[in-house]
């Protein structure tokens, strides 16, 4: 019977280079939605799921995702109060209580395989969930727990996965080779990084969100630096893949995949939820209908 998953780690200690100078002295996980940041959903997709200790591997400049999941400040909360603004109150503070945050920072080579890494001491012999800090699936019931349910069932290994509409979009994806096993569930032969539109082994990327056994901190130890002398977390999965371990994907059902981890596609996910948004959702439609008409006069 599978162990329980009780902790979630999100790697958050990358430079975000794509979007400087803003995130020079801003993490790249804080960038607003509106009027939550990036990982803020991230971190409601995994609490929504039922995990409560949430692991998040930092580096330089990122204090702000610390100070945004602590308690308000007295002096904040003395400003919302002599302003009758007890409903913002009540949401700032609820961000601190939604989970067990645990901080850690990043050490060893460059690579998203390293920040898994850094979470050993605290994750220890359990099974894990590990998801991106950029990029967030807006789905129901969340993400990780379509992934849970078919880990309980499986064991393994086990990826989300998109589809991705656009053929010439397939090259910016890991994209998975799949075998069916039932409904949305599939077992993956190989993942194909970036692969030629014409030549890829399906459209489902796999990609964002991870179920990874303990096993996986030995296999990222054994790795020799791979692509740009980095350590990527896919080479271990491999590595744990030859060795017998399966490795399974989820289709996710009912959700969007919302990328924010590059300018257009950050302000195509920051326009989309401002006209879903209920306080200026139907007022910022207008304004766009506006800019459509002036565009076209």
């Amino acid at each position: 019977m599978a162990k329980k998953i009780t902790k979630a780690l999100i790697p958050a200690a990358g430079f975000g280079t794509r979007f400087l100078p803003q995130t020079k002295a801003m993490p790249k996980e804080m960038l607003p939605i509106v009027d939550k940041p990036v990982i803020q959903y991230v971190v409601e997709e995994i609490v929504g799921s039922g995990i409560d200790n949430i692991i998040i591997v930092t580096g330089a400049t990122k204090r702000a995702i610390e100070d945004h999941f602590d308690m308000p400040s007295e002096d904040l909360v003395q400003n919302l109060v002599n302003g009758n603004k007890e409903k913002i109150l009540e949401q700032i503070k609820h961000i601190s209580e939604m989970a067990n945050f645990i901080y850690i920072r990043q050490k060893g080579p460059y690579g998203n395989g390293t920040p898994v890494l850094s979470g050993q001491s605290v994750i220890e012999d359990e099974p894990f969930a590990a998801i991106w800090g950029d990029e967030f699936i807006l789905a129901e019931p969340p993400r990780l727990k379509q992934m849970i349910d078919v880990y309980e069932k499986y064991g393994g290994m086990v990826i989300s996965g998109v589809r991705i509409e656009k053929k010439e979009d397939l090259s910016r994806y890991g994209i998975a080779d799949l075998e069916p096993v039932e409904g949305n569930v599939y077992k993956i032969k190989s993942i194909v990084e970036k692969p030629d539109p014409d030549k890829a082994p399906s459209n489902l990327a796999t990609h964002g969100a991870y179920i990874l056994p303990p096993e996986i901190f030995s296999a990222l130890k054994r790795l020799t630096p791979g692509k740009n002398g980095e350590i990527w977390l896919v080479d271990a999965i491999n590595l744990l893949k030859s060795e017998g371990v399966p490795l399974y994907a989820v289709e996710v059902q009912n959700g969007k995949y919302y990328d924010t981890g590059n300018k257009l596609e950050y302000m195509k996910t920051a326009v989309e939820l401002a006209r879903l948004h209920p306080e200026i959702g139907k007022e910022f439609s207008r304004y766009l209908e506006e800019l459509v008409d002036k565009s076209k006069s």
